[in-house]
């Protein structure tokens, strides 16, 4: 059985000498754990290979690790954007049957970031592109970053939303008061990133994203990042009040995909599986930083017929991603 993953990360040089220093020092200061973390990210050559090889995985498409280029000024991303995907795209081409890529962009300058979209897909063999979160507070219904997805849908290239944590003032008022460590996480992987991310999907869907860019599809990892447990709920909110073409669920089911990405737990996986239908449910790892071994054993025991599970495990990447 062919497996392709879609949420798995590396770090470029120019990003680690600027917005993912802190992976640097983590690794120089925390131990094993951290310096082998720093070791994987940084490598895409034969030892990544090897590692996808002992975990059952024959294709990675590959982006950039959190937390990316939103949060810099402007001139700071273009220049990070462009160099971690010359990285990408080097690693691609020397093999291109083992990985794929999502583009970094420079999402501060949009006309300039659709530019970036189109370069990768048209002349790299970039798959489309990752974003994450917000852009200093600023969301992706914010017309100002419709260039940007206007490219994106006119390539019939995804865009994969990546978690991000919240804007700091979110942060102060809802998650501080405790351990700065346990701010840290609630903010970030223990539950706010996750909520964060399908606020985001919600303010694109109702901002009239989708209404506006038909075709345009976008990614999301983590199971649905608790998506598929509201879907019915958010129609409460009917489109006499919306305003809106479809109900916010036909959204969610027709424009959104939905990645593992760490999440290998089966009743999550029901839930997604009975919200979205198989068709929009594709295979991830979120390697480094979860195990590929792991990803691909709980896909295996997946309780689905072996056509549903050939669909997740490289199908629907396939038609997504037009390998």
């Amino acid at each position: 059985m062919r497996t392709i993953t879609l949420e798995e990360h590396f770090a470029s040089p120019g990003f680690l000498d600027g917005p993912g220093r802190g992976i640097k020092e983590r690794a120089a200061n925390f131990g094993d754990r951290a310096a082998y973390l720093f070791e994987q990210l940084s490598d895409l050559g034969a030892k990544r290979i090897a590692e996808m090889d002992k975990a059952g995985i024959d294709v990675q498409v590959l982006s950039l690790t959190a937390p990316g280029v939103e949060q810099l000024d402007p001139a700071d991303a273009i220049v990070i954007a462009r160099e971690s995907n010359d990285f990408l795209a080097d690693a691609i081409a020397k093999t291109p049957t083992r990985f794929g890529g999502f583009a970094t962009l420079p999402t501060s300058s949009p006309e300039l970031a659709a530019e970036e979209l189109q370069r990768r897909t048209t002349n790299h063999a970039f798959q489309g592109a990752v974003i994450n979160g917000h852009t200093r507070g600023r969301y992706l219904d914010d017309k100002v970053f419709w260039p940007i997805l206007e490219s994106a849908e006119s390539l019939g290239v995804p865009i994969y939303l990546h978690p991000t944590p919240p804007p700091q003032p979110v942060i102060h008022t809802w998650f501080s008061g405790f351990a700065p460590i346990v701010t840290e996480m609630l903010a970030g992987p223990g539950w706010g990133w996750h909520i964060e991310t399908a606020l985001h999907v919600i303010r694109m869907i109702l901002g009239g994203v989708f209404d506006k860019f038909p075709k345009l599809q976008i990614i999301v990892g983590h199971m649905g990042e608790t998506l598929p447990f509201m879907t019915q709920r958010l129609d409460v909110m009917p489109a006499a009040m919306t305003k809106l073409e479809r109900p916010i669920s036909a959204y969610l089911r027709e424009n959104v995909h939905y990645t593992f990405s760490g999440f290998n737990f089966t009743p999550t996986f029901f839930d997604l599986f009975l919200q979205v239908g198989v068709e929009r449910i594709m295979f991830s790892a979120d390697h480094p930083y979860a195990s590929m071994g792991q990803a691909r054993a709980f896909l295996e025991q997946l309780p689905v017929s072996p056509a549903n599970k050939n669909q997740i495990a490289h199908g629907n990447a396939e038609r997504l991603l037009h390998f």
